[in-house]
């Protein structure tokens, strides 16, 4: 195997998805699972939540792709696909018994032309602000009405996203709850199905207890992270990758000497340099150059000069290591702690993005 790998903590994952369900209480929990489970690996995610007791009652993906990938790890769970449904997704859809998003007219005509063999069950997406996907909140309630009377579609759900529940003010997603609180309400008023009601993520999940409803669909946070430095850290999380490689060579650079391309850095001393095979082919991306930090029996050194595509550099100082010798790239050692949030920083941007990064070349272990 190659030296370069990940680490897929199985126990962290459970830990944090235990951690979610007694926080919502009685709400089902709908575990998302899309892009390859945040780079985590499907297959053996989706095996790792089924093995628990109280197993999440949906799962959600992105792409219809996925939810079929998700269908054929668990056969009889209900499986959500967020993108809209198309003349391109609706006969896998019906055919792997996947529940679609629907929210204009062209999906209505599009279910009503085909001659489907069953109900199709679809989850009803309204836009409280978002402004991405969905029904305008001002017209979910007459076109809920209008699905209500549709005979091959079964209402398994209404939903809305939440665009700042991850802000430490609250403000929008408020209002965006107060919305969709208003649909939802006329909908039980008229006695109009609306099956199960979710709208809370990983955010709203910390912060917001009242968005709960009939179930949540927690993301980054079955994952490790925060979504935000925003929110509060209202029941603990632990990162369930972990990235790993080894020192594969060893030079000693003179003073003044450059390591990697366009000679961004050069030794200060004489100073011995170490090569990690891991690169932004790997996905570590290239804006880390001379910004980060591995961790080598448990201290920190520096990486420099440029991250190339197979490999990075890290200056040793006077350290004496030896080829083989293992390194921490994301994880921890002793007192020495590197995460996603630490690289995140860094870039100016989301443990979501840093997770989902790490290339199909990187092998991922299960432990």
């Amino acid at each position: 195997m190659r030296s370069t790998f990940a680490i897929i903590h199985l126990r962290n994952l459970k830990f944090n998805f235990n951690q979610i369900r007694k926080k919502v209480k009685g709400s089902k929990v709908l575990a998302v699972v899309k892009a390859d489970a945040y780079g985590h690996g499907v297959k053996q995610v989706v095996l790792a939540l089924e093995d628990l007791k109280n197993s999440p009652e949906f799962y959600g993906t992105a792409l219809t792709d996925e939810g079929i990938e998700v269908r054929s790890i668990t056969p009889s769970k209900p499986v959500l696909v967020f993108e809209p449904l198309s003349v391109d997704n609706i006969n896998q859809s019906i055919i792997n018994d996947l529940d679609v998003t629907i929210f204009s007219e062209s999906h209505l005509k599009l279910i009503q032309k085909f001659l489907l063999p069953k109900k199709i069950k679809v989850h009803i997406k309204i836009d409280t602000g978002m402004g991405r996907l969905g029904i305008h909140h001002k017209d979910a309630v007459e076109f809920i009405r209008r699905v209500n009377k549709i005979e091959n579609i079964e209402i398994s759900g209404t939903y809305t996203h939440f665009a700042s529940s991850d802000k430490k003010n609250k403000k929008f997603a408020l209002i965006q709850l107060e919305r969709f609180k208003s649909v939802i309400s006329t909908l039980k008023n008229e006695r109009i199905k609306t099956g199960l009601v979710h709208a809370s993520n990983s955010g709203a999940i910390l912060d917001l207890p009242e968005a709960n409803f009939d179930m949540v669909r927690p993301g980054i946070s079955l994952y490790g992270y925060y979504p935000s430095l925003e929110t509060s850290e209202s029941f603990e999380l632990k990162p369930v990758m972990s990235l790993h490689s080894e020192i594969d060579s060893i030079s000693l650079k003179r003073k003044g000497e450059s390591v990697s391309y366009g000679q961004l850095w050069k030794a200060k001393e004489d100073s011995y340099i170490a090569t990690i095979p891991f690169g932004y082919a790997d996905g570590l991306n290239r804006n880390l150059t001379n910004s980060m930090n591995v961790i080598i029996s448990g201290k920190y050194f520096n990486q420099v000069g440029r991250v190339t595509m197979d490999r990075i550099c890290v200056n040793l100082n006077k350290t004496k290591f030896k080829i083989g010798t293992k390194v921490v790239l994301l994880g921890n050692e002793k007192d020495a702690f590197i995460d996603a949030w630490t690289w995140s920083k860094k870039l100016k941007t989301i443990p979501y993005e840093i997770t989902c990064s790490i290339s199909k070349r990187v092998p991922r272990i299960y432990r």
